[in-house]
């Protein structure tokens, strides 16, 4: 009996989501020039015919990462504008990173694959808008800081270095869970935002 659609459709998706994932691996440990397409295509288990099928070069595929990162950094940005409690908001949002980093290695292949996107020599408009979003993330985190001050919910201190402070650490985990593989130790909730959080962690 002949595929119906839906299930090529459903066969295109799950070969696509192989090749993201082999495609962040690798360009997280190997960097963007070092990858091949053949790497990728060996990564996903496919042929290097299959992999050209979806992607024409790296540079669209690498693209299309960066696409998906700003998506959500942009969900990040319209999260933390929220009227919710800045507190919860951080609270929330940190959990949600440690959960990744309790399940698998992708996020932190997929964090790092973002940062290597900034020394890009001649960066693409995809690569120049996760940038923008970088920033807007950033710059409303430190909003949210100062709002979560003024209730009374953070430490006081300048909230644009905090933010810098907390999003600097997350980076430093997301490089020790690479580099040291099963060895590497999730911190706690406390841990990670005791920089934020007024008496986060008990004496």
């Amino acid at each position: 009996m002949p595929r119906t659609e839906e299930q090529y459709e459903a066969m295109r998706i799950a070969t696509r989501n192989k090749i993201h994932s082999a495609a962040i691996k690798l360009f997280a440990k190997k960097g963007f020039s070092a990858t091949s397409v053949k790497d990728i295509a060996e990564g996903a288990g496919i042929s290097i015919g299959l992999m050209y099928r979806h992607y024409k070069k790296k540079e669209d595929l690498f693209n299309e990462l960066v696409t998906y990162a700003v998506e959500g950094l942009d969900r990040i940005v319209k999260r933390f504008q929220s009227d919710a409690s800045p507190v919860e908001l951080i609270k929330q949002f940190t959990l949600e990173i440690i959960n990744d980093f309790n399940k698998d290695d992708e996020y932190a292949h997929f964090h790092m694959l973002m940062t290597q996107s900034s020394i890009i020599e001649d960066p693409s408009p995809q690569i120049k808008h996760l940038k923008k979003q970088s920033e807007a993330m950033l710059h409303q985190t430190t909003r949210l800081i100062e709002k979560g001050q003024r209730m009374g919910q953070f430490k006081q201190g300048n909230p644009m270095e905090m933010a810098f402070f907390y999003f600097a650490f997350i980076q430093g985990l997301t490089m020790m869970k690479i580099t040291m593989n099963e060895k590497f130790i999730t911190p706690s909730l406390e841990i990670i935002t005791s920089i934020l959080i007024e008496d986060c962690i008990s004496p």
